[in-house]
């Protein structure tokens, strides 16, 4: 072979590594490479401990006993997985129904305006993103809308993440990222004019307790909408298959234990509020959500043989590889919740806040 030969062959493997390497991802990535995947604010020589010490709380999430702890070790899940979402899956951490003539993207962006139209928001409203992870749905609604949203999430490293993304969207002084529990907000009563939380919720140990948080903050008269994670009415204790796809959604999501779509509305009103409206936005007409996964096996192999080489070359932490590896089993459980229609990721309610 010649050195002309050589050297076009040489240039076009230089060029397909740097193509797999820094440009290869989901087409909805944003501001993430696969370089600089990372475990949040987890030191690159700790992410493989935490990863252990998170699999090994979550085994078996009904039975913890410790609840006080969920909250530090939702953290620490944040902290292992959030680079990875945002490269392979986009800055909006939730489902959406699938919709004809839409890409994903565009499917996801409706599924957020929607919920600024349920709330019927309007420019100057102050409204709380309860559980923003790094931002897409805020940046979303508050595009759509004109309100100003303050979110917030219990990870320092989702904070940094939706800030600098706030900026480059150049909705910095309409967004606002706050770091805390939503167990406990670092909010006065009644100075909210509208809430939501998009597939957030299910991380509380007591549904309760975050409602009742957010009925505090909400102003008398305004409005409250959630996307839920339940089992629904074809899910079956009795059923072994049903069973392990529930407990496998729970222990690869920090899911403290999943709650049926029969508590949802029992528990807003338990904590004050009157509800308005309750549906599966899952179920037909809608397209189905867990679509995007199983379209995503290809990308999950190309991806993993990636972070493997990273993780081996010491450009990416040794745990990112578990981690990774975690996920897919996971899309695997939810794609199976999916199907079989046991469990829906948007079992919307819909609630108001009394005026007096």
């Amino acid at each position: 072979m010649d050195s002309l030969a050589l050297f076009c062959t040489a240039s076009l493997l230089a060029g397909g590594v740097y193509w797999f390497v820094f440009l290869l991802g989901a087409a909805e990535r944003k501001g993430k490479r696969a370089v600089h995947l990372s475990g949040g604010s987890i030191s690159a020589d700790k992410v493989r401990d935490n990863y252990k010490q998170y699999s090994s709380f979550f085994r078996r999430p009904k039975e913890i006993e410790t609840a006080d702890k969920v909250p530090a070790f939702v953290d620490t899940f944040y902290n292992l997985v959030t680079d990875i979402y945002e490269w392979g899956w986009g800055q909006s951490f939730h489902f959406s129904p699938a919709v004809d003539g839409k890409s994903h993207r565009d499917a996801t962006r409706v599924h957020e305006e929607m919920v600024a139209d349920l709330l019927g928001i309007r420019a100057g409203d102050r409204v709380l993103d309860a559980g923003c992870g790094v931002g897409g749905p805020m940046r979303a609604i508050a595009k759509h809308s004109g309100a100003n949203v303050v979110g917030i999430t219990i990870n320092e490293y989702q904070v940094s993440r939706a800030r600098l993304h706030n900026r480059k969207a150049g909705l910095e002084t309409q967004c606002e990222v706050v770091c805390g529990n939503f167990l406990e907000m670092p909010f006065a009563e009644n100075s909210f004019d509208g809430a939501y939380s998009i597939e957030a919720t299910c991380h509380a140990p007591k549904l309760e307790e975050v409602y009742s948080e957010i009925f505090r903050v909400l102003k008398p008269g305004s409005m409250y909408v959630s996307y839920e994670w339940v089992t629904t009415e074809l899910y079956r204790e009795d059923d072994a298959e049903h069973v392990e796809v529930i407990q496998g959604i729970e222990r690869g999501d920090a899911l403290p234990g999943l709650r049926s779509y029969s508590e949802i509305a029992e528990i807003a009103r338990k904590v004050g509020f009157e509800v308005v409206k309750e549906k599966d936005l899952a179920k037909p007409p809608a397209g189905p959500w867990w679509a995007r996964l199983k379209m995503g096996r290809i990308a999950y192999w190309r991806n993993h043989i990636l972070v493997t080489v990273l993780a081996w070359l010491g450009i990416a932490p040794k745990g990112v590889v578990d981690v990774h590896e975690m996920l897919f089993k996971t899309a695997d459980y939810l794609s199976r919740g999916g199907e079989t229609g046991i469990f829906t990721p948007m079992h919307m309610i819909l609630c108001r806040k009394p005026k007096s």
